[in-house]
C-alpha cells in the first residue's frame, strides 16, 4: 500500500484507504490530521467534478469511503475530546438549497456536540426559508451553512440575504470543499471553517466559550 490518506481517497481506492486510517489509528496518530488529509481528498474530488473529470458517481463513491473514515476515527475523537463543557446553547446547520452533500454537515454537527452544543441539523437541500424559520424557533445567535459545490455559493448568500431581512441577528458561518474568504465576503458570512474543528472555534468565539 502507498500513497495518502488523500491520495487513495481522491482515487477512490477504498480499500487501501480504509486500511490506511486503521494503521494510523493503531499507531496513534491524531484523529483530526486523518480527517483533515481525508477532507484534502475530497477536495481533490470536487476540484475533479468541477472539471469534468469525475461525475455525480464518483462524488457518491467518495462520500461513501468518507463516511467509513469517519466511522473508524469517531470513537477515537471521543476519547480524545470528551464532553469539553456543560454549554447548550442552539446552533442550526444545514447544506444549502441545491447540494445534496452531507459528509462535511455530519461531521460538523458531530464536533459541535460533542462540544457541548445543541445542533439542529436541517439535513441537506434545505430551503432558505426553513433557516429562517429554524432561527426563530430555536432563537439560536449561530448558523452554519454547508454546501460542497460552487453551486451552493449563491443559495448560501440568498440564505443569509433571507435570514439578514427577517431581522435576525446571528452570526453565520460557511463550510465546504470550495470555501475561502472570497466565497465569505460574496455571500455575507460572518465566518468560514476548512474543518469541523474551526467550525468549533467560531461558535465558541460567538457564543463567548
Amino acid at each position: 500500500m502507498s500513497g495518502s490518506i488523500a491520495e487513495l481517497l481522491s482515487t477512490l481506492n477504498e480499500k487501501d484507504t480504509l486500511d490506511l486510517v486503521k494503521r494510523r489509528l493503531n499507531e496513534g496518530a491524531d484523529p483530526l490530521a486523518i480527517l483533515d488529509e481525508a477532507r484534502e481528498g475530497m477536495k481533490i474530488v470536487g476540484d475533479r467534478f468541477s472539471k469534468g473529470t469525475y461525475f455525480i458517481p464518483e462524488l457518491i463513491f467518495s462520500g461513501e469511503i468518507l463516511k467509513q473514515v469517519a466511522a473508524l476515527v469517531t470513537p477515537h475523537l471521543k476519547k480524545g475530546i470528551g464532553e469539553q463543557g456543560k454549554r447548550r446553547e442552539k446552533i442550526v446547520v444545514g447544506t444549502v438549497a441545491g447540494d445534496i452533500h452531507d459528509i462535511g454537515k455530519d461531521m460538523v454537527v458531530f464536533m459541535l456536540d460533542i462540544s457541548g452544543y445543541d445542533v439542529l441539523d436541517l439535513g441537506i437541500d434545505v430551503p432558505k426559508q426553513k433557516f429562517v424559520d429554524a432561527v426563530k424557533e430555536t432563537g439560536s445567535k449561530v448558523v452554519g451553512l454547508s454546501g460542497f459545490l460552487t453551486l451552493a455559493f449563491d443559495s448560501m448568500k440568498e440564505t443569509i440575504d433571507s435570514i439578514k431581512q427577517a431581522g435576525l441577528k446571528v452570526k453565520v458561518m460557511i463550510g465546504g470543499g470550495q470555501i475561502d474568504e472570497q466565497v465569505m465576503k460574496y455571500t455575507g458570512a460572518d465566518g468560514y471553517g476548512r474543518d469541523a474543528m474551526e467550525a468549533v472555534k467560531l461558535a465558541n468565539q460567538w457564543y463567548g466559550g
